[in-house]
This record gives structure tokens, C-alpha cells and sequence, in this order.
């Protein structure tokens, strides 16, 4: 019985560290700095480098143009701003269209080998100090590369993460799911970067010193993952823009963000594999706290507590463990029921906003038992597929 209520304690103090507790921890850390440190300075002046603005894409012929559009309007100076398309494997009318603008280099190789192995080889091309990595499917905002490369004044910043924004779409409750997903992931960011360092940039938007990228190996799932977080190891912070942003609509479907869901949770597992320093304290006393608090729970011991808490919790009704655990057994029955309704609304594309919250929680964390399973059975392509979005709203 003493172990069950353990098992049962300890998940449930896991899952609620690891979706809110740090949060609150990492904002109480920070407001002690704030107390320590005082006012910081704001920033000096406008620092204007060479750039590349690079995008990789694969079978973009209905937004590419749309991208080119957006990419050369960037609020930069044009003598100091190069542009680079690689769209290794692309079958359709992409590489025709980028073909059109002479500002624009194109590179192309036949065979496809993924975003990674085509990211790679475009960065051979790049001889500017800092590099601007973009998603083929989204938008920014006109000032973003500006805004980026003011924080690269400061030497000891290796990476700046732009913003990523879901768009207003005609899509259900995924797209409710995602957008309040990334408010909440955002505010976590702009704290992890108050306190030292982004944990993981978003690769819709990320600019990083050329000098300082490391190529991951060519079957990386998350590539951005991996390029911030190596050149965080290599002792640079990865700072957090929030009014450099990416604007990209919702996964067209359940079926789509399932799949998106899954490919990243594979890749959580992959980097994790790769990153094990991180997790020696000692040898990273700024990163490993945040590291792990932010990225390492989420993808092991946050799904699995959640199955333990509902396990241990079932048993010790059984075995007469009080009425605690049976309010609290009501309680994770109320909120797996809310789920459920919620995925229910969710196939019939209706936004129901006290449903979709549990819902999408739990289908985050499926995900992540079947993104485990993918990867150990070596299932998960590096290959990317396009994604199919749902249509923003004019």
C-alpha cells in the first residue's frame, strides 16, 4: 500500500513539475535576478551584418511564391542580405518558380536525403557571419531579420529564436490545441531566455553565427533541436525574439497533427540520445536544470507518470487506500471523460474550448508513447513530408 501511494504521489508531482511547476519555479528564479540585478540596459546600437536568409523546401508550388513574395520584402538592407532555396528532391513546379528571381540562389540536387542533408549542403554555399534558417510555409513580419541580428551585438549569443504564430484557420479543436500550446510554450522561452538560455529554437525561425554550426548527422529528426543545442554546449546562449515571428496555419487535421505530434516525439528521443552531456550538471551547471526541466521530462517521465498516477490510483481504491484516492480517482475520471469528449468534438470539427485543453494534452502525450515506439523500432524517417495545413482565414 505505501509504495502505491508513493508511485501515486510522486507521478502526480512529476506531471504537475513538469507542465506547470517548472514554469512557476523558472519565473520566481527569474524575479530574483530581476531583484539582483536591477534594470538592464536596453539595446545599443542598430547592429546590421551580412546575412543569408536561407530556406529549404520540398514540393512548395502552391505557397512558394507566396514565400519568395514575403522573403524579399525583409525590412534589410539589400546589399547586405543574400538568399539561398535548396529544394533537394522537389518533383512539382517549385524549383520553376524560384528560377524566376535572380536574387534568389538556387540549389538543387534531384535526390531527396531529408531537410537535414539538403540544410547541410546549402550551408557549404553560405559565406556571410550569420545565417537566417526559415520553414518553405511560413510568413514573417518584415522587421524580423532586423530584429534577430540585434542580439547578435552580444558575442556570447550563438542563436536567436524567432516566434512561431498559428494563424487564424478554418480548422477544429487541433488548431485551438496548437495555438494555446504554443502561448503557453512561448512564455516558457521568453523566461528560459531571461534566465540564461532558449531550450530549443523553432525551426520555422532561427538565426545562428555561421561559424559556430555544427552538421548534425543527415537522419536528424529535429534539426533545429540539435543545431541550438549544440552550439549551446559549445558555451553561446540561444536568445528568444518574440517580435521576430513566423506566421504558419494549424495542421489540416487530427490525422496531421497526429503525425507531426509523432515525428516530434521520435525526434525528442533521437536528440536526447545525442545530447546525454547535458545531463551531467557539472559539466553544464547554466543548461542541465532548464534542460531538463523544459525537454527531458516531457518525453520520459511525464507520459509515463501519467499512466502510473491513473494505475496506482485505481489500485489502492481497490485495495482500500482511502478517500483521498478516491477523490482523486473521480478526478482523473472527470478529466479523462473531458478528453474524451473533447476528442470526440474534435472528429466533428467543433472548437469546444473546456474540452480541447484536456484533450489536447492527452494527445500530446499519446504521441509521445508511439513517437517512443517509432523511434526504438527505428520507424521515424528523417525524410520530411509536407504537411498539410488548414486555410487561414482572409
Amino acid at each position: 500500500m505505501s509504495i502505491l501511494s508513493v508511485i501515486f504521489w510522486l507521478s502526480i508531482f512529476i506531471v504537475c513539475y513538469s507542465y506547470v511547476g517548472y514554469g512557476f519555479l523558472l519565473y520566481l528564479v527569474i524575479r530574483v535576478k530581476r531583484l539582483l540585478q536591477g534594470k538592464t540596459s536596453g539595446m545599443a546600437a542598430p547592429f546590421v551584418p551580412d546575412v543569408t536568409f536561407l530556406v529549404a523546401a520540398y514540393n512548395e508550388e502552391d505557397f512558394i511564391a507566396e514565400k519568395i513574395a514575403n522573403s524579399l520584402s525583409m525590412d534589410y538592407p539589400a546589399a547586405k542580405i543574400q538568399f539561398i532555396f535548396v529544394t533537394d528532391g522537389s518533383s512539382d513546379n517549385t524549383n520553376e518558380i524560384i528560377s524566376q528571381h535572380p536574387r534568389i540562389t538556387l540549389l538543387y540536387d534531384p535526390q531527396r536525403k531529408g531537410k537535414m542533408a539538403a540544410v547541410n549542403r546549402a550551408m557549404a554555399s553560405v559565406t556571410t557571419p550569420f545565417v537566417v534558417l526559415s520553414d518553405a510555409n511560413t510568413l514573417l513580419n518584415p522587421a524580423a531579420v532586423s530584429l534577430l541580428m540585434q542580439h547578435f551585438a552580444d558575442d556570447q549569443v550563438g542563436v536567436v529564436a524567432g516566434e512561431k504564430k498559428v494563424m487564424a484557420t478554418t480548422g477544429g479543436a487541433e488548431a485551438e490545441g496548437e495555438g494555446m500550446y504554443w502561448k503557453y510554450e512561448s512564455l516558457l522561452k521568453k523566461w528560459d531566455a531571461e534566465l540564461y538560455s532558449v531550450m530549443g529554437a523553432a525551426g520555422e525561425l532561427i538565426a545562428i553565427r555561421t561559424a559556430l554550426y555544427e552538421q548534425p548527422l543527415e537522419d536528424t529528426i529535429l534539426d533545429d533541436f540539435m543545431i541550438s543545442f549544440k552550439i549551446n554546449m559549445k558555451g553561446y546562449r540561444v536568445m528568444y525574439e518574440p517580435a521576430a515571428y513566423a506566421m504558419e496555419t494549424s495542421s489540416a487535421s487530427l490525422q496531421e497533427e497526429y503525425k507531426r505530434k509523432v515525428r516530434i516525439s521520435a525526434g525528442g528521443f533521437q536528440s536526447m540520445g545525442r545530447l546525454l552531456p547535458l545531463l551531467n550538471p557539472f559539466r553544464y551547471p547554466k543548461i542541465t536544470w532548464q534542460y531538463v526541466s523544459h525537454r527531458v521530462l516531457r518525453w520520459t517521465l511525464a507520459p509515463l507518470s501519467l499512466l502510473l498516477a491513473l494505475v496506482s490510483n485505481i489500485l489502492l481504491i481497490l485495495f482500500n487506500g482511502g478517500t483521498i484516492y478516491i477523490v482523486t480517482g473521480v478526478l482523473q475520471l472527470l478529466f479523462y471523460m473531458a478528453a474524451f469528449t473533447g476528442y470526440l468534438l474534435a472528429q466533428k470539427q467543433i472548437k469546444a474550448k473546456y474540452f480541447y485543453i484536456p484533450f489536447y494534452f492527452v494527445f500530446m502525450n499519446v504521441a509521445v508513447y508511439i513517437g517512443c515506439i517509432r523511434f526504438f523500432r527505428k520507424r521515424q524517417s528523417a525524410v520530411w513530408e509536407r504537411a498539410q495545413r488548414s486555410i487561414a482565414v482572409q
